[in-house]
């Protein structure tokens, strides 16, 4: 991994069309810009974990009998 300090208003370029720019900082705070090809996908980290974690719960879920399921409707 590169790590880099920029202050605000200095920028990291990536390849010829990715163009990362500090934006402001406000206490441990750091808002920064991306300027990049709209074709390309950015995600935020932590969102992509989740999203992630949610769906190998959700692939563990049991299956139910059509039974099972008519039981569980009928008590509704």
């Amino acid at each position: 991994m590169l790590v880099l300090s920029r202050k605000r208003g200095e920028e990291i370029l990536i390849g010829d069309d990715i163009r990362i720019s500090i934006v402001s900082i406000e206490g441990d705070r750091v808002r920064i810009g991306i300027d990049a090809p709209e074709k390309l996908e950015i995600l935020r980290g932590e969102l992509l974990d989740e999203t992630r974690a949610m769906n190998r719960q959700a692939a563990h879920v049991p299956s139910l009998t059509l039974d099972e399921l008519k039981k569980i409707i009928d008590k509704k």
